[in-house]
């Protein structure tokens, strides 16, 4: 005999939706990029600036993969590493200041690297390239010259190692501001909380 319950659920939903409610006000501000705006389709900065309750969303899959990240983070921090570490840069271009900003996952200081975690449905094709993009400027930004890329994915558990490769954050906020990669990568829109309003939208999904 059973019933249904929502007691597990409702402390998940608090936790995910309350982070969301309290990024509204900052995802409105055109002088607050974050990494991730930088590592795709230029268009999203410009349509989350004016619509960013689009991104709002509570799915079983992205909650999954909240919690691997909290169950990896819980173990990295009992061994010494600092976990969710906010890491920002300023960029002056013109009388405009703006806020690279984003948030690394783990961050072992004794070793000077960046660890970043991704889940993933499959394994084929890793690491991908926006991931090692993103990862790239974790290191730009923190001055760290490697990090690590872990995957999590139902078939295998996988590590890349990444070193740091020249990366000009000043011209990628100009190519952001200029909308100039709508998508950067074609399969992004089958998965763009967007797409819906976009006019550059195409079914090309990732394989």
């Amino acid at each position: 005999m059973y019933k249904s319950s929502s007691f597990i659920t409702e402390i998940i939903y608090s936790k995910i939706m309350g982070e969301q409610l309290r990024r509204l006000s900052e995802l409105k501000n055109p002088n607050t990029i974050y990494v991730t705006d930088l590592v795709s389709c230029t268009h999203k900065y410009h349509l989350r600036r004016r619509f960013p309750e689009l991104t709002i969303v509570f799915e079983p899959s992205a909650v999954l993969g909240d919690l691997a990240h909290w169950g990896l983070e819980k173990i990295l921090s009992e061994r010494g590493v600092k976990t969710e570490v906010d890491v920002l840069k300023y960029v002056q271009l013109g009388n405009e200041i703006y806020l690279v900003k984003g948030r690394v996952d783990a961050l072992d200081e004794s070793r000077g690297v960046v660890i970043e975690v991704k889940t993933s449905k499959s394994a084929l094709n890793l690491p991908r390239e926006h991931h090692v993009r993103q990862l790239n400027f974790y290191l730009e930004i923190t001055g760290f010259g490697e990090g690590v890329l872990v995957y999590i994915t139902p078939e295998k558990i996988l590590e890349y190692e990444v070193l740091k490769q020249p990366l000009n954050i000043e011209n990628e906020v100009i190519e952001l501001l200029n909308n100039e990669h709508h998508p950067r990568y074609t399969w992004e829109c089958g998965y763009c909380t967007y797409r819906k309003i976009c006019p550059y939208f195409s079914q090309q999904r990732e394989t």
